[in-house]
């Protein structure tokens, strides 16, 4: 992820920021609208974007133009939705790229749109469908996260496939080549990272139904019962 300064070529780092300004700006929307009618989740909200910056500033050498890292979006998604995800996502990218010389400007919307939007976007449904199984809410918060980051390189895949196909033009055939091969490279580091990545959220969110078991309430992502359930295991 985090695609560096200038490696996107024209017209993709344009499009992609066509693809992510909306929904930041919806995702602005959304969380004024949630601070103001829930002031109790401020704390929290502090925490997820805290997470999304330390996780994601662990940067790996991965592929030529980009590295390797956790994300820390899984649990902003599944507490808050990927709207709210993106906008945390992009003061942490815009942070990072100025400061850190992690990523880019030019580049932050390819950036916003793998880490902040697809990634928490796919974690926050798979969560969503999965809680209407009744799965274990900590598998689900496991899973959820793992998948939020691997979707997110499976975008960044697409990303530099799409700018770089293999044979300079873009087919069908030059994009599957480009993209099996920045995926297996990608892959080596992420899966093993993703895993990791899963189980510490899973860690943080059993210690938030202990200490914020309301909030969670609140924000819908568990309901009464579900928490009492869940406060009768650790007993």
């Amino acid at each position: 992820m985090h695609i560096f300064e200038g490696f996107l070529p024209s017209p993709w780092w344009q499009l992609w920021f066509v693809f992510s300004i909306p929904v930041i700006l919806y995702g602005m929307y959304k969380l004024n609208k949630l601070v103001s009618e829930k002031r109790e989740v401020v704390p929290l909200i502090a925490v997820a974007g805290a997470f999304i910056f330390v996780l994601s500033s662990l940067k790996l050498p991965s592929v030529t133009g980009s590295c390797s890292h956790p994300t820390g979006t899984g649990m902003a998604a599944v507490l808050f939705g990927p709207s709210i995800t993106a906008v945390l996502g992009v003061i942490v990218l815009i942070y990072q790229a100025l400061f850190l010389a992690h990523g880019g400007i030019s580049t932050l919307g390819a950036n916003v749109a793998s880490m902040g939007i697809i990634g928490p976007f796919v974690a926050y449904a798979f969560y969503k469908a999965a809680a209407k199984t009744n799965m274990n809410f900590y598998l689900n918060i496991f899973l959820a996260t793992a998948i939020a980051d691997w979707i997110t390189y499976v975008t960044t895949s697409v990303q530099l496939s799409l700018a770089f196909p293999t044979g300079g033009s873009l087919t069908v055939t030059g994009f599957l080549s480009s993209f099996i091969a920045f995926a297996t490279v990608f892959a080596t580091t992420q899966v093993p990272l993703a895993i990791m990545e899963g189980a510490l959220t899973a860690l943080i969110m059993k210690y938030v139904v202990q200490v914020k078991s309301d909030v969670l309430v609140n924000l819908d992502v568990l309901t009464s019962d579900a928490v009492e359930k869940l406060k009768g295991a650790m007993s």
